[in-house]
């Protein structure tokens, strides 16, 4: 596989020193606050960021030991190729999440959901824009055929093993 070279941006600290317990998604986070400490010389970029009330935030999942292209999610029984789920063991370790800002300060940022490890790398961070990052009538696959109580059915698991 070719490689691509990611800046880290920053890094993210979070209550969740384990892979044990580590909501699965940001939904389920929401009474987890992390903190963003940008890189101090890219802190200009945040300007008119405060406007905003979440971001999503792109990742580095650092603790990830190889990957798997046939994995089960914890909503399904079957197994699925990994990019039809949201599994962590990829062949490309990205993470991905929406978050709530809450406030910046300097080139640090604080964020409820946060369904990351302590320490992980930053590698970009978005503004959520609802007129175009919401599709109401998108089509999830085998995911439709789930409960649509979707978030009140998360737990914990070991995500990374």
């Amino acid at each position: 596989m070719e490689k691509v070279e990611l800046k880290i941006i920053g890094t993210i600290s979070t209550p969740h020193k384990t892979i044990a317990n580590i909501p699965i998604q940001s939904v389920g986070a929401a009474a987890y606050t992390g903190i963003i400490e940008l890189v101090p010389h890219l802190t200009a970029g945040l300007e008119g960021l405060k406007g905003f009330s979440d971001l999503i935030l792109l990742y580095h999942l650092h603790r990830v030991d190889g990957y798997k292209l046939k994995v089960k999610p914890f909503m399904d029984d079957k197994e699925h190729g990994v990019f039809a789920t949201r599994s962590p063991k990829r062949p490309s370790p990205i993470g991905i999440s929406t978050v709530e800002l809450l406030k910046i300060e300097g080139n640090k940022i604080w964020f409820s959901g946060a369904d990351m490890l302590d320490g992980t790398p930053l590698i970009d961070i978005k503004p959520f824009f609802r007129q175009v990052d919401n599709r109401p009538n998108a089509i999830c696959g085998w995911l439709d055929s789930k409960d649509d109580d979707f978030p009140a059915k998360q737990r914990s698991d070991n995500r990374f093993a």
